[in-house]
């Protein structure tokens, strides 16, 4: 396993290294950052599997860097390295898969290790896979797959997609518009941050400040439609899509 060291404070950036020494194989530290932008070039440069990535840094921050290399075509797993518990949030909407705090002590660092399970090569590609019967996403270090028809709607919030389903939500890699079309046809636009399921469109309510909602079967929660896209869910619902 790949590791990348990302630290701001160099005896930081030895210590973590230096268990990662007496651990040995597989585990191998292939480069050091001292901020989020130094890591970015560093994923980009070399076959990172795993970052150990600080928070608080000049230049860019962790939680920034981690959003970043979350985008990457094939993104290392993230684990976050901080003396600040209360940034443990941050870390799991940063894609880290676990959260480690100063100082760190080898049990911890050998455990947080054990549980990272890193895509495999055609684990990647089926992320990547144009299939449309189906999305990929990133779960725990491996890929799920959560079935199209289950999908009821995909939000943009903020710098991230996320697909809600039976199950709960998934966070995607792909951009709404990216989204919107390749299942076109499927899906439609009902707000600049929303695709809902044609097949799982019910109905629209009005409500008193004029705002129209979609209802949307398998959830309760109704989702806004702006003006510009509110003749074209009329037309959906009247001709019983």
């Amino acid at each position: 396993m790949n590791i990348l060291i990302v630290d701001d404070e160099a005896p930081a950036r030895q210590l973590l290294g230096s268990m990662l020494l007496d651990m040995g194989e597989p585990y191998r530290v292939v480069g050091e950052a001292a901020n989020g932008r130094e890591a970015i070039e560093c994923c980009q440069a070399m076959e990172v599997d795993l970052v150990l990535l600080d928070i608080r840094m000049p230049v860019m921050d962790g939680v920034e860097a981690a959003a970043r290399i979350a985008r990457l075509d094939n993104p290392p797993a993230v684990i976050f390295v901080s003396a600040y518990e209360e940034h443990a949030l941050h870390a799991f909407q940063g894609h880290a898969l676990n959260y480690l705090l100063k100082p760190v002590r080898s049990y911890r660092l050998k455990k947080a290790l054990y549980q990272v399970q890193v895509p495999t090569r055609p684990q990647i590609q089926a992320i990547q896979d144009p299939v449309k019967d189906y999305i990929s996403t990133v779960y725990r270090g491996g890929i799920k797959r959560i079935p199209l028809d289950e999908i009821i709607f995909f939000r943009a919030d903020h710098k991230y997609v996320t697909a809600c389903h039976p199950g709960g939500e998934a966070l995607l890699e792909e951009s709404l518009k990216t989204l919107e079309d390749r299942y076109a046809g499927r899906f439609v636009r009902i707000h600049r941050n929303a695709l809902v399921s044609q097949q799982r469109l019910m109905g629209l309510d009005k409500e008193p400040d004029g705002r129209c909602l979609a209802r949307l079967e398998g959830t309760g929660e109704r989702l806004e439609i702006s003006r510009r896209h509110l003749s074209v869910v009329r037309r959906l619902l009247k001709k019983g899509v």
